[in-house]
């Protein structure tokens, strides 16, 4: 498996991956599937503190993690996320996925990263946990679209 930095040839197999898991639902904040322009904000961006890696074998891409700023831009702190492909779990997707970002991060200047994970997603508590990343706050009673009330779970990670 290589990882590297995403292109615009990769948003189909992005914006497949990415509604995949929003279609399983409480993995993840999205709740609408999203259109393959989703990714230029990551692909285009002019910020170039913010990128996005893809995790690839010969069976095309397996997942993703960016990185982009908080609003507003804290030039130090960098908000991440991680999808790999339904049915792909335990493979080391998330591991090489992170090695990379954590060299770009560190090359890029952040000092810290920021998960912010649904609490009834225990698979994303786990990686991140697995991964290094620390508990820090809790934000509780984000409302779903439907109104159920979902805590997240803010985990750190310093560089």
């Amino acid at each position: 498996m290589i990882t590297r930095l995403g292109t615009h040839a990769d948003t189909p197999a992005l914006t497949n991956i990415l509604n995949a898991v929003i279609s399983i639902g409480g993995t993840t904040a999205y709740e609408d599937p999203v259109s393959r322009e989703y990714f230029n904000r990551f692909l285009s961006s002019m910020n170039p503190k913010e990128f996005l890696h893809v995790a690839e074998s010969d069976d095309g891409i397996q997942g993703m993690q960016w990185i982009e700023q908080f609003d507003p831009p804290d030039l130090h702190v960098g908000g991440i996320a991680t999808f790999a492909r339904p049915g792909t779990a335990q493979r080391g997707i998330g591991t090489v996925l992170l090695e990379a970002t954590l060299k770009t991060s560190c090359d890029l200047g952040y000092e810290l990263l920021v998960a912010k994970i649904r609490a009834d997603n225990t698979g994303g508590l786990a990686y991140y946990t697995k991964m290094g990343f620390v508990d820090h706050s809790v934000s509780q009673n984000e409302p779903l679209k439907d109104g159920t009330p979902v805590d997240r779970i803010i985990k750190h990670f310093a560089l």
